[in-house]
């Protein structure tokens, strides 16, 4: 894995985190966290080579929609 790859991982994994706390609900383990990161980032990419939009706010984008998603399932 590249050097800008863990980065952005890091990033949405820190973006993921806030989002967890922003919404009062416990953080997941860091093997969930880091695999939900993973899948943000993918998924990141994968949007902005379709609409050439900055994979920053897409990963942002992204981890609200999860944290959404997460609270009306009502998982922890």
């Amino acid at each position: 894995m590249g050097f800008i790859r863990r980065q952005e991982e890091k990033l949405a994994a820190t973006l993921i985190l806030r989002s967890y706390a922003k919404k009062n609900l416990p953080p997941p383990d860091s093997e969930r966290l880091q695999l939900s990161a993973s899948l943000v980032v993918d998924e990141a990419h994968r949007i902005a080579k379709l609409r050439g939009k900055n994979v920053l706010s897409i990963l942002k984008e992204t981890v609200a929609e999860i944290a959404e998603e997460l609270k009306k399932r009502g998982e922890k």
